[in-house]
């Protein structure tokens, strides 16, 4: 079988490293890059920087990665799609609702593979976790709760933070509990004198009744990525930063002293601190994707277009519920009953080499 062509349209900070990735997989030849800004990092490495989506399809590749800014993902998806050309485009799929659907369905409609680049999905600490999920380990499940903290990113100028960072949240925080959310509250606020929100409190609840709660900021000058799930048997934390996962489990010693046997709630028991592979988030996110499709299955092992609109559906529930400051209810929609295994596979690509990549 001859290798995968593929190309990538944005060569900012996120589209240089998929440039990296995709030239370390097999079966894949990265032949086509386009940015009209240029390639200020260098990694075009001897291919000509075209100037647009249109030049990058001339090239006949079959699939492509987006990386371009989010308020320019609808022309260039959908120059794909018409194109017949496979894509990935990053998260989040659009800027509002109505784009995210215009995108999804262009990409069905031609039979084509559309993923998301939701890539916390990858992140071994929450593969970890949600495969332990699925085995019982927590029981059933009470409470999600994430910590996304962190300075300013230069880079972002067209969205706030929830479309921005938020979004990885609440697409984890639905994969992980394998439920959709029923209904969100917010507070937003505007602190750094840009023209969209640096920070938002929001919390939810999902159709199997879990709770959910996200601190997501661009203000700390403490990076943080942490991912908190409570369940009847104890509660696992995810540090995505790191890639840790621990256990704390529910006590199990009898109490003697009265005083604090009176008190009938949980008690402190081992703390259990997982040994776990940990392979790049994002070679495993793009190995997945060129193997959907180099086998042409659809979407497997991928975050498709379809999650990928449910995603934008919540993050703009959450804006308006900060504008209006009332909960907003979402409509209803088919659960998400949790597969066996965390994400499809087994991916037949793999890489040749896994080097670091920062995480925004």
């Amino acid at each position: 079988m001859s290798a995968l062509r593929a190309g990538v349209v944005g060569l900012g900070s996120i589209g240089r490293h998929h440039v990296r990735v995709l030239r370390s997989l097999p079966g894949v030849e990265l032949v086509a890059v386009a940015d009209a800004g240029g390639d200020p990092s260098g990694v075009a490495q001897g291919l000509p920087v075209l100037p647009d989506v249109d030049a990058l399809c001339a090239t006949g590749v079959d699939l492509a990665v987006v990386a371009v800014p989010t308020a320019h993902h609808e022309p260039v998806a959908l120059a794909l799609a018409r194109a017949g050309v496979h894509a990935l485009v990053e998260k989040p799929l659009a800027p509002d609702v109505e784009s995210a659907q215009r995108i999804a369905r262009a990409f069905s409609a031609r039979g084509l593979v559309g993923a998301v680049g939701h890539l916390e999905r990858y992140n071994p600490a929450l593969l970890a976790l949600r495969a332990r999920l699925d085995d019982g380990h927590l029981g059933a499940l009470h409470q999600i709760s994430t910590r996304r903290q962190g300075p300013f990113p230069g880079r972002i100028s067209d969205v706030g933070v929830v479309m921005d960072l938020a979004t990885h949240d609440i697409d984890l925080t639905g994969w992980v509990a394998g439920s959709a959310f029923r209904s969100v509250s917010a507070r937003t606020a505007h602190r750094s004198g840009r023209e969209h929100e640096d920070v938002v409190l929001a919390v939810g609840d999902l159709a199997d009744g879990t709770i959910t709660s996200h601190v997501v900021d661009w203000l700390s000058p403490v990076k943080e990525r942490t991912t908190y799930v409570l369940g009847e048997r104890g509660a696992l934390l995810a540090n995505t930063l790191t890639g840790d996962l621990t256990f704390h489990a529910n006590g199990s010693v009898e109490a003697t002293w009265d005083a604090v046997a009176t008190f009938r709630g949980v008690s402190e028991g081992d703390v259990v601190r997982f040994a776990i592979p940990k392979p790049e988030p994002l070679v495993s996110e793009l190995s997945a994707f060129c193997a959907a499709v180099a086998g042409r299955p659809g979407a497997h092992g991928v975050v498709t277009m379809d999650e990928g609109v449910r995603t934008v559906r919540v993050a703009a529930a959450v804006l308006e519920a900060a504008a209006t400051g009332q909960s907003v209810r979402l409509p209803p929609t088919e659960d998400l009953a949790r597969a066996r295994g965390p994400v499809p596979g087994p991916w037949p690509l793999r890489p040749r080499r896994s080097p670091s990549l920062p995480r925004g």
